[in-house]
């Protein structure tokens, strides 16, 4: 149920098109704020400003490649001219990469560090001036369980959000005198149309995804909208105390070393538990 915890808010939101990004900026708008969807895909980004629009919640599109600065610098623009400043931004915009290292072109290495790690640099430059000029604002950067542990044949990807981690520290520790809190989100594996694209072009993809559930205590895929509550409770002063940490957001599955669903046995005390009074 909404809270109002984020009315009169104003969030530059970025990937918000589709998947973590769309359950960001719903989860967002169900709070109150006013949003601007910053995506590199104009189609589906204006139906999702729309969608929002429609709803009673105060909307743009601003078509944005977050691996360029001038995009950036004016799409942040166009957002603080609309709704007259901004306290939120949310780092979602980010792209994979499957491949040994010595597999890997220069340009692709590039592109993919220009959009999951060189953009929140260019958030920062250019919207600080205006995140600072409100008593509280908000950072947050949307990492990854790759931020702590590497998966086979990710190493670009891995190394890119081992570095959202660490940024969203070093942005924390800087500008806390001037009232920004930053912190980042590290989703698991998460039901996203990436993801599901992704096992739909591997041999036996069902299968692959279905292993890598069982490993996962809550035996389930994150949910989006999860992720949108997530971050969420790190864009308002519910979480006034919070700044420079990461909130992971993975069913349990960086919690263990070793785990599958099916080996998971009932608790041999729970059915021969007493019932103990405790009056």
């Amino acid at each position: 149920m909404s809270q109002g915890r984020l009315d009169g808010q104003v969030a530059w939101i970025s990937g918000a098109a589709r998947g973590m990004g769309l359950g960001i900026c719903e989860a967002f708008a169900a709070e109150g704020a006013r949003i601007c969807v910053a995506d590199v895909d104009e189609e589906l980004g204006r139906a999702v400003a729309t969608r929002l629009e429609k709803r009673g919640v105060e909307a743009m599109f601003s078509r944005c490649d977050v691996g360029v600065g001038e995009d950036v610098r004016d799409s942040i623009a166009a957002t603080v001219e609309r709704f007259g400043g901004l306290q939120n931004i949310v780092n979602c915009a980010a792209v994979g990469a499957t491949g040994y290292l010595h597999e890997m072109t220069e340009a692709q290495w590039d592109r993919l560090m220009a959009i999951n790690v060189k953009s929140i640099f260019f958030s920062i430059k250019y919207g600080v001036e205006h995140l600072t000029k409100h008593a509280h604002s908000y950072v947050v950067n949307i990492g990854s369980i790759s931020s702590f542990v590497a998966q086979v044949d990710t190493p670009a990807y891995t190394t890119s959000k081992g570095a959202v981690l660490l940024l969203s520290q070093s942005i924390a520790v800087d500008y806390a005198h001037l009232g920004l809190r930053c912190n980042c989100v590290c989703p698991g594996i998460s039901d996203t149309p990436g993801l599901q694209s992704y096992y739909s072009r591997v041999p036996e993809g069902d299968r692959i995804l279905g292993e890598r559930i069982k490993r996962v205590p809550l035996n389930r895929l994150i949910q989006p909208a999860e992720v949108g509550k997530s971050v969420v409770f790190l864009s308002c002063e519910e979480s006034s105390g919070i700044t420079g940490t990461s909130l992971t957001v993975d069913g349990g599955y960086t919690s263990v070393a070793e785990w599958n669903a099916d080996a998971v046995t009932q608790n041999p005390r729970q059915d021969s538990r007493e019932d103990v009074s405790c009056d």
